[in-house]
């Protein structure tokens, strides 16, 4: 394999880090959330969409401009992570600091 990178893959779906850059400035526009994602502004509105319809975050309007909210209370979609919530996946992709800011803190291990 060549240094260019030929088989670029990340850990994360673009729908997380749509998700951890609204979670990081919940006043962002599209574009801002898209290049810091890496993908155009139009698959950012979908994704947004998506994340909305399935009540992962609310989109309020302010002005011109939107406020999300995430629901983190809302369960992962996929059955492996189903017992698992938004907020559970943002613990551990957000510093203390933002996480706090969501409302968010580490749950005492058992």
């Amino acid at each position: 394999m060549s240094s260019s990178h030929e088989y670029v893959w990340t850990f994360l779906s673009n729908y997380a880090h749509v998700l951890v850059s609204v979670a990081r400035e919940p006043d962002a526009t599209l574009r801002e959330i898209s290049e810091r994602v890496g993908v155009t502004e139009r698959a950012v509105h979908r994704i947004v969409s998506e994340l909305e319809a399935a009540g992962v975050i609310t989109i309020n309007r302010r002005g011109r401009n939107n406020h999300y909210e995430i629901q983190v209370d809302t369960p992962l979609r996929h059955p492996m992570e189903e017992h698992k919530t938004v907020g559970d996946l943002l613990l551990v992709l957000l510093d203390p600091a933002e996480a706090k800011s969501l409302g968010l803190r580490a749950r005492a291990r058992r």
